[in-house]
């Protein structure tokens, strides 16, 4: 990726990379990086405008890593604290994936409201270790029943296997608020199904999707047709496995290893 010069990610943090006009970049590092990146198509990079971004970035300095190329600018009114995407975590940044997609360096991030601390000997309600003895950046409370305690690493676990249709407090299974709260803590929420509900879905016609989604499928013998290389090679969304397409029909290059449908 050119923005955050790192090849394997995690998809769910940066996204998938796309490749075009000679350039590579994760979605999500160009939706932090400028915010006009979000109103075309994820198959499209505005050459002009990715440039532009690069030149900028070039010389900013990432606050975490110390490399130049940071893309990403704390939103906060007057702070030029920048950093990469992949660096967001370990420098206890704030990444909104959603909205304008905001991002907060550790000192201007969103706290959590809630006045409440954990009594001696609280465990994470997911993976039962212990947690802080207050909330910070590493630990997080429900801001509904106020006593469900549990690592932000295993909260955005959590969203990522169930999706946002599914996505709840693990204790008192409120949603609304606990979802818009997480949201604003940063944590990815994915728009898809239960991924047991996909697995269960694919198992049923015969353990996987067979088509391509696409919304013009090109592909002479129709969208059933798939071959194992070339342009008629169906690629199955690397999220949720319940839609697919033909290489051509996505216009994915040969190198381009992996796609992601347009609902994740």
């Amino acid at each position: 990726c050119m923005l955050c010069h790192q090849a394997e990610l995690d998809l769910d943090t940066c996204g998938i990379k796309v490749e075009q006009h000679g350039i590579c970049a994760h979605v999500f590092c160009l939706f932090f990086a400028d915010s006009r990146f979000q109103k075309r198509p994820r198959n499209y990079v505005h050459l002009r405008l990715f440039r532009q971004v690069v030149e900028e970035a070039a010389q900013k300095v990432c606050f975490v890593c110390h490399q130049n190329g940071a893309t990403i600018t704390c939103w906060e009114t007057g702070c030029d604290c920048s950093f990469h995407l992949p660096c967001a975590t370990q420098g206890g940044c704030v990444t909104q994936y959603f909205g304008f997609y905001r991002s907060f360096c550790r000192e201007h991030r969103p706290q959590q409201a809630v006045d409440v601390v954990p009594k001696v000997g609280t465990t994470c309600f997911i993976c039962l270790e212990p947690v802080d003895n207050q909330t910070s950046y590493r630990t997080m409370v429900c801001p509904a029943c106020k006593h469900t305690w549990f690592h932000r690493d295993c909260i955005q676990n959590q969203a990522v296997f169930t999706g946002a249709r599914c996505f709840c407090c693990p204790c008192c299974k409120n949603e609304y608020k606990f979802s818009m709260e997480m949201l604003t803590m940063g944590i990815r929420v994915p728009q898809r199904p239960l991924s047991w509900e996909n697995l269960h879905a694919n198992a049923e016609v015969s353990g996987r999707h067979s088509c391509c989604d696409s919304r013009e499928c090109l592909c002479p013998g129709g969208r059933e047709q798939a071959q194992e290389e070339g342009p008629w090679q169906l690629l199955l969304c690397c999220s949720c496995a319940a839609e697919g397409t033909h290489r051509r029909c996505a216009y994915l290059r040969r190198s381009t290893a992996s796609w992601e449908c347009d609902s994740c």
